[in-house]
């Protein structure tokens, strides 16, 4: 059973699940958007990655992660409120370009304000990009456990100032299509839940 804990860099992954299907199932594959939200630590990287290894034989898949668009893209943004809101900008802009080419792009970033999320949705659904928002919710006792930085502690000390959930809002989805409680569940049933909603709305096949 796989850990929580396991993130997008510290447990190995990333641009392997960023490869083309092959057959007819390339030719089938359609583009869109997962937009995995919620604090630090609740488990976006780790079931971003996930999802994207299931999806890889039938998609052509890229992982969008916070962190990372942080240091390339985003690196000269701080984290007031206009800085993350250009930075969701960011990330929406690509992921849409990417869509549009039919990959699936799985985005996971705390994203924290609804309105900067809610413009990528409009966004994407001008384009006729179908876009799913993934709301990545665990208790703050959880959260801190698997901190293993204590950024959570120091943010609580009044350390680290503009710390989302702690010194600056983070603001819940209201009508996620999938809502993940990972402080309950395990990475393999919060994997074919998000499987199986795709399943539902036609993006994806069940697997063979």
């Amino acid at each position: 059973m796989l850990p929580w804990t396991l993130g997008f860099r510290d447990g190995g992954h990333g641009r392997e699940v960023a490869v083309k299907p092959s057959g007819d199932d390339a030719v089938r594959s359609k583009g869109f958007i997962l937009w995995f939200t919620g604090l630090s630590g609740a488990g976006k990287s780790t079931l971003s990655v996930e999802v994207g290894r299931r999806l890889v034989p039938r998609h052509s898949v890229d992982i969008l992660d916070g962190d990372e668009i942080r240091n390339f893209l985003s690196r000269g943004l701080g984290f007031t409120r206009p800085d993350r809101e250009e930075n969701i900008r960011r990330i929406g802009f690509v992921a849409r370009r990417l869509a549009r080419h039919g990959i699936a792009v799985l985005s996971a970033a705390i994203s924290p304000y609804r309105d900067s999320r809610d413009e990528v949705r409009r966004l994407a659904a001008e384009e006729g990009i179908p876009f799913l928002e993934v709301y990545m919710q665990a208790s703050l006792e959880v959260l801190i456990r698997r901190d293993v930085k204590g950024l959570y502690k120091k943010a609580l000390a009044g350390e680290i100032p503009h710390f989302t959930g702690i010194s600056d809002p983070y603001e819940p989805p209201e009508s996620p299509e999938i809502l993940i409680r990972s402080d309950s569940e395990s990475v393999d049933m919060s994997v074919a839940r998000v499987l199986a909603v795709l399943e539902e709305q036609g993006l994806t096949s069940p697997a063979r």
